[in-house]
């Protein structure tokens, strides 16, 4: 698979602003673990595939302009299998 491109726009003392843009069905953010508690905001929304540490998937729909939360020590890998191309902002909260 394709590897999404991550664009970092903000990086300071109290945040990370990354926006996450997958230029086709099966791109993804390859696996990582999140350091930072973080909001998602999407921008086009879309369909995702979650794949967990146990290989074990979660099919995911993000809503455009809907965010959602996560924690830190989250462990996974996000899959667009929206169909096409889909775009969301990632921000991290480091303090």
């Amino acid at each position: 698979m394709a590897m999404g491109t991550p664009e970092t726009v903000i990086d300071d003392e109290r945040v990370r602003v990354t926006t996450w843009t997958f230029a086709a069905d099966g791109d993804e953010t390859g696996h990582h673990v999140h350091e930072y508690d973080y909001l998602v905001v999407p921008v086009t929304g879309g369909r995702f595939t979650i794949v967990h540490d146990d290989t074990s998937t979660t099919d995911f729909v993000q809503h455009a302009g809907t965010p959602y939360s996560g924690t830190a020590g989250t462990s996974h890998n996000v899959v667009n299998s929206s169909g096409s191309a889909a775009v969301f902002v990632e921000i991290e909260l480091k303090t």
